[in-house]
């Protein structure tokens, strides 16, 4: 369906197309951050990262192809201190970003839950666009570390993004052997969760939600 093609089929049901160009960008410094970030909702999985955390580069990578997102990061921070700043601020950005890329959420499909396997591991990602954060996180991993990245941060980043963006954001992994997979599976099923969640249906129409707004 076209962009057109998807304006008039909302407009047919009564409701209002959502705007053409769902995207925003952020700056934020800090004493222990430097961080650039622009989001693209309606993308096509183009990622340009360099955040000095080389994992998370690899994770967001993973989460803008499979979400079908653009997403550009340019990162500096105390990486000489650990990754936790960088990290946690970069999930603050993103999560600011989807706000308001979002704008009134008129027409969005608001739920999404996704289930991705990496081999052996199974990981589960549910999100209401609902306006009010909320965090849940299950997740035990085998070891404490990636190469040098903490798995900890995981959840601070999930955490930020959700409390930033206003969503509720349930995060499960069900089992794994590999903690890299396991956390790769989590990354990929956020995207994919947040693609389905922000997507346009056009029967629905103006906000979804019983109170008219989120």
């Amino acid at each position: 369906m076209t962009e057109q093609d998807r304006k008039q089929a909302i407009e047919a049901e009564g409701g209002k197309a959502a705007p053409a160009d769902r995207s925003a960008a952020v700056t934020r410094k800090t004493n222990e951050t430097d961080i650039e970030l622009a989001l693209g909702v309606d993308g096509t999985g183009i990622s340009e990262i360099a955040t000095q955390v080389p994992f998370l580069d690899h994770m967001l990578d993973l989460f803008t192809k499979h979400g079908q997102f653009n997403l550009r990061v340019k990162a500096s921070g105390d990486i000489h201190i650990d990754d936790h700043h960088t990290v946690e601020d970069i999930g603050i950005c993103l999560g600011q970003c989807l706000r308001e890329a979002l704008g009134d959420k008129r027409g969005i499909k608001r739920y999404a839950s996704v289930f991705i396997p990496m081999d052996e591991a199974l990981a589960q990602v549910v999100i209401d666009i609902s306006n009010r954060p909320h965090f849940e996180y299950r997740a035990q991993y085998p070891s404490q570390l990636v190469g040098s990245f903490s798995t900890e941060l995981v959840h601070e980043f999930l955490w930020k993004l959700a409390l930033e963006a206003r969503i509720t954001l349930h995060v499960i992994v069900h089992y794994g052997q590999n903690t890299h997979h396991m956390i790769e599976a989590v990354f990929k099923a956020l995207g994919r969760a947040l693609d389905e969640a922000t997507s346009i249906d056009p029967r629905v129409q103006g906000v979804p939600s019983t109170k008219g707004v989120l």
